[in-house]
């Protein structure tokens, strides 16, 4: 079976290299892909944001299954556009997708069907927004109720940065019409977690649990990220793993079904474990990313055999198997990054890891003749395995620390806190 993966980043790497080891993949492609899915498969350039030329492509190459990484994407509706074409598309439809793209819209599901979150409010002008912020107490979370490459929320520590933010958000509309909906909740306290689940539209089978590190600093410090690292699994009991799937997985998969947009795909909860119990903070209808690099090490079952369960709804019979170990993601972003950053710097050490416990996932990377190169603010992924936590997190840092370019920069702590 010929496979496309759509996307460029270290997740879609990951994936292409799970990919790439099943015997029934006869041939690999990657749109746009990056210097590292190179590695195991072959880049196009097709434009992926026009669906018919993502469809052509698809029809020349004989494409049995297309796999969508980022959420852009299916926020676009380029799942309904290849169903309608008869293509499979492992990613749920646009309407299901809505659990990620409009907040406003997974806040109000989520209390329609009494999964526990935040409390919120929601406003279209900034007028109102702004009025309301006045009444909050400090510190406040404010939302882009859109897609805003997961830098769309803020956490203000005062009322003029919430004005700030507003203004940002809705007056000069930085992340377009994203913003121009905002999504105000209250502040919570506690560890985080990433929840995932293989879903086909009726059956959810959960992952490990997962710990994303969103700050770009040590000690979850500076600016939200799309993620500076993961480690995985995180030792929860059985009991919360219950409380989970009964209290939030279920309760969507089920209401999704109810209201006509059946979830297939990867469920994605942030959750955080507070002092009143589990709270969702927000939904992701795809992989997370780094959560997709340390997942694609543990995952020891075929995942192109998954995929196609879930989209064929077959995945009732399916035996899921994973490592017993733990895997520890580092990622290495350049200088300046999330805000503005250069790129362009030639990668050194790549060649030379000698670790067979770690694997790098490209993430913003380019080739230049022999050459890598820097094309991005996230770059690299050094993903590692260890039979404990702290052996993963050495292996990953190890390697990392074989790796150079000009300016790149990584948190130093991740995968120190791997318990709730």
């Amino acid at each position: 079976m010929n496979v496309l993966v759509i996307g460029s980043g270290g997740r879609e790497h990951a994936l292409a290299w799970k990919i790439s080891q099943s015997p029934r993949c006869s041939g690999l492609f990657i749109a746009p892909g990056n210097a590292g899915t190179l590695l195991v498969g072959t880049n196009v350039s097709i434009d992926t944001q026009n669906h018919k030329e993502v469809i052509n492509f698809c029809k020349e190459k004989d494409i049995g299954l297309v796999v969508i990484g980022p959420d852009d994407f299916l926020a676009s509706g380029i799942v309904d556009s290849l169903h309608s074409a008869g293509i499979l598309a492992f990613g749920p439809t646009k309407s299901a997708a809505k659990l990620e793209w409009s907040k406003a819209f997974s806040k109000d599901f989520m209390n329609r069907h009494g999964i526990p979150t935040a409390l919120s409010a929601t406003f279209s002008t900034f007028n109102e927004a702004l009025a309301y912020s006045k009444t909050q107490a400090l510190p406040m979370v404010i939302k882009a109720d859109g897609l805003a490459l997961g830098k769309g929320v803020v956490i203000a520590q005062t009322h003029e940065e919430a004005e700030k933010t507003l203004s940002s958000f809705m007056v000069d509309e930085v992340f377009g019409e994203s913003g121009k909906t905002v999504v105000f909740e209250e502040f919570l306290e506690g560890p985080e977690i990433s929840i995932h689940a293989f879903c086909d539209g009726t059956v959810a089978k959960l992952f490990p649990v997962a710990r994303d590190h969103k700050r770009a600093g040590d000690g979850n410090t500076g600016a939200n990220t799309g993620g500076m690292g993961a480690i995985a699994p995180v030792l929860v009991s059985a009991e919360f793993l219950k409380e989970v799937e009964e209290k939030i997985v279920a309760p969507v998969m089920k209401g999704m079904a109810v209201e006509g947009a059946p979830f297939v795909g990867i469920l994605y909860p942030g959750l955080m474990v507070t002092k009143a119990g589990i709270r969702v903070i927000e939904f992701n209808a795809r992989f997370g990313d780094p959560e997709a690099q340390s997942y694609m090490r543990l995952l020891d079952s075929d995942l192109l055999d998954i995929m196609l369960d879930c989209v064929e709804g077959k995945l009732a019979g399916r035996e899921i198997h994973w490592n017993t170990g733990y895997a520890c993601t580092v990622i290495i972003a350049s200088g300046g990054y999330p805000g503005k950053y250069t790129s362009g710097f030639p990668i050194k050490g790549l060649s030379a890891i000698a670790d067979s416990s770690a694997v790098v996932f490209y993430a913003g990377t380019e080739k230049e003749g022999e050459e890598v190169v820097t094309a991005g603010g996230r770059v690299l992924g050094v993903s590692a395995l260890g039979v404990t936590p702290e052996e993963a997190k050495t292996n990953a840092y190890t390697t990392v620390k074989s790796l150079q370019f000009d300016g790149m920069q990584y948190r130093s702590d991740i995968g120190a806190n791997w318990g709730i």
